[in-house]
């Protein structure tokens, strides 16, 4: 049983996609605006909490958070709040387009899109850190 609850996000997936690719489900479509606007709301709702996601992951990484690094985290969490929106209603448009245009956006553009905003804020960061400003 321990080695099946590995496995069972991956046979969750492969049977997503056997289904969109056979029966074409159009309410699969809607799996992308829904993973994105649950990330938005957890990077949202952080915001009223008494830490944000994004000071929580510093934390975890043994980051020492005086003044500057909590403003810091605080701009980090409003760029993801912003990110995971636009990329939410992005999402969802594409729900109306082509198969193609969909896939290409969801399968590929959002994740690159991802990955470019946290290399960009990861080098700031970094910056920033070097520069003894956070």
């Amino acid at each position: 049983m321990g080695k099946i609850k590995h496995f069972t996000p991956i046979l969750i997936t492969l049977c997503i996609v056997f289904l969109f690719y056979i029966k074409r489900f159009v309410f699969l479509k809607f799996y992308p605006p829904i993973c994105n606007f649950g990330i938005f709301l957890i990077f949202f709702l952080s915001l009223f909490a008494k830490e944000t996601v994004i000071q929580k992951f510093a934390r975890l990484c043994g980051d020492k958070l005086e003044k500057p690094a909590l403003n810091y985290t605080l701009k980090v969490t409003y760029l993801w709040c912003g990110f995971t929106f636009i990329n939410f209603i992005i999402s969802v448009w594409t729900i109306f387009l082509s198969d193609n245009i969909w896939m290409i956006y969801n399968g590929f553009v959002s994740y690159l899109l991802v990955g470019v905003v946290f290399g960009v804020e990861y080098i700031v960061r970094k910056i920033l850190q070097q520069r003894g400003i956070i």
